[in-house]
């Protein structure tokens, strides 16, 4: 079932990929797992995708084995199955910036601070500190230990996971020219997954700038035009300005939220080159978005899109009208229940519920519509460790402290 996209996987065998690493220590079962991505059992292909998540990607972090599987990724995300092309380019995209970046950065990636700062802790710079540790090592155990970490680090690796992101990250940069036909592909999800990859690549941003603009203004998925307009307001220079205004008067709202977004980040650049007035229009459009949000989402901080907008209004510059900036984030405060740490999720709390609710507990009516808000998005989050996480606030409050107790608790009152 594989020989159809046996030329995909040239050189697959070729690497000695037992000698690499992953977060499972030995690689050797990566070849595997990208063969299985090519085959035609979908729950086998399946697995093999989260085996590689976890893996050579694993809560962040990647491996000496992540770098060297993204060609084959690669080759799979432009001509491999229908059913995988699609999960190796998210998973490209994880190799290359994990999502603590993704969601945390409105503005674009800092990668010259990125290399400064990975260079100070490559193998070149640790290799002498562990060959003292060798050399004081008094314990055979130990020293066995810290010859086994000089070896590694003697053989190109480094334990900062900053320089080894930057690995990944490199790789799938050599990768972006033949990735490129994607914005042609027939699929709009393909279209969508390198436009937002593509942000992330102002290295890149000569050749994939004027595809952006271009995918922008011919794309009929508003999914897809979004993503790749305000991937263009990402990479662009403040004279992207004249690409990015016209989009404020487009009939789509996800297309104005696009173009908003790309206008504040442009401003934060050269405020002079957006002007008062346009930057006023911008503010308008992210609070009419943060006070009517739309279904369709794209993937710029995880789909939340109101975390998007209060990120994008941290980075205004002072000219734009404080008032409708204070009242926009107030529109997104109680709609903002995540983040890889929860701080976001207690800020809520700590606003919205300054003190302690006197007993009885409080009824549903009685609370303002942002605290109603806020608890009704907490009760259907996904990331259900996030009620556990404020359940001791919860408490405080009178408030059911489970997801279930709180999933009643609002649903009830929704449905009355």
């Amino acid at each position: 079932m594989i020989n159809e996209y046996e030329k995909l996987l040239a050189g697959l065998d070729d690497v000695d990929w037992a000698g690499l690493s992953h977060a499972y220590r030995s690689a050797e079962d990566v070849p595997g797992h990208i063969r299985t991505l090519c085959g035609s059992d979908d729950e086998a292909r399946e697995q093999a995708f989260t085996s590689l998540f976890c893996s050579i990607f694993h809560q962040g972090s990647r491996y000496s084995a992540s770098p060297v599987a993204v060609p084959f990724l690669a080759r799979i995300a432009v001509a491999g199955p229908a059913a995988a092309r699609e999960d190796a380019m998210w998973l490209l995209t994880r190799l290359a910036v994990d999502w603590h970046d993704e969601y945390d950065v409105t503005t674009g990636i800092n990668v010259a601070g990125w290399r400064a700062a990975a260079a100070e802790v490559g193998p070149e710079e640790l290799l002498p500190w562990y060959e003292e540790q060798v050399a004081a090592a008094t314990d055979p155990d130990k020293r066995a230990q810290a010859q086994e970490l000089r070896d590694w680090v003697a053989a190109g690796n480094s334990p900062d996971s900053r320089w080894s992101a930057l690995q990944s990250y490199d790789a799938v940069l050599a990768e972006l020219p033949g990735l490129l036909v994607l914005l042609d592909d027939d699929d709009a999800r393909l279209r969508t997954r390198i436009a937002y990859l593509l942000a992330w690549f102002p290295e890149f941003s000569g050749t994939s700038l004027p595809c952006l603009l271009a995918l922008a203004a011919r794309e009929e998925d508003p999914v897809t035009a979004a993503t790749a307009l305000l991937a263009a307001g990402i990479l662009g220079p403040p004279s992207t300005v004249g690409d990015a205004a016209p989009y404020l008067d487009a009939a789509d709202p996800l297309m104005r939220w696009a173009a908003a977004t790309a206008l504040i980040r442009l401003a934060g650049l050269d405020e002079a080159c957006v002007g008062p007035g346009l930057l006023g229009r911008a503010v308008a459009e992210l609070a009419s978005a943060a006070r009517s949000p739309f279904d369709r989402v794209t993937d710029y901080c995880e789909g939340d899109l109101h975390a998007h907008i209060e990120r994008a209004l941290h980075a205004l510059p002072p000219g734009a009208d404080p008032a409708v900036v204070r009242e926009t984030l107030d529109a997104c405060l109680p709609r903002i229940v995540w983040d890889y740490s929860g701080i976001r999720t207690r800020r809520a709390f700590e606003e919205l519920f300054p003190a302690p609710q006197p007993h009885p507990a409080p009824r549903y009516a009685d609370l303002t519509a942002a605290q109603q808000l806020l608890l009704g998005d907490l009760a259907g989050h996904r990331h259900t460790w996030l009620i556990r996480s404020s359940a001791d606030r919860l408490r405080e409050l009178g408030l059911p402290h489970t997801q279930e107790a709180l999933q009643s608790f609002v649903g009830a009152h929704r449905t009355a």
